[in-house]
């Protein structure tokens, strides 16, 4: 029952409250919705941090794992594992970028 309450919790972050906070704002003025703007700079964020820590936490254990099992191997699986670990960061540049840019949208 708890996994499905997580999962229905997982589901109404991800998916319904980024429908709220893009709602078009009355024209002139702070909208109604600026709380709401925050709220989806910092669940966005967080999310973000969270999901890039916990992968590029899976992708540097199984480099090690890998060079710890084949010592060998290890000038051959550093630069993909960088490579990965890269990438994963660039994700949550994207996230900092669009928060920044839901923030201009704000009026702040």
């Amino acid at each position: 029952m708890t996994r499905r309450i997580s999962s229905l919790v997982a589901f109404v972050t991800a998916f319904l409250a980024p429908m709220i906070a893009m709602a078009a704002p009355a024209a002139g003025g702070p909208g109604p919705h600026d709380g709401t703007f925050a709220v989806a700079m910092g669940v966005g964020m967080g999310l973000a941090a969270l999901g890039c820590g916990m992968g590029q936490g899976r992708a540097a254990a199984a480099a090690l794992e890998g060079i710890c099992r084949n010592p060998n191997a290890a000038e051959k699986v550093n630069t993909p594992m960088l490579l990965g670990l890269a990438f994963i960061e660039s994700l949550t540049i994207f996230t900092l970028v669009t928060a920044f840019l839901i923030y201009g949208k704000m009026g702040g």
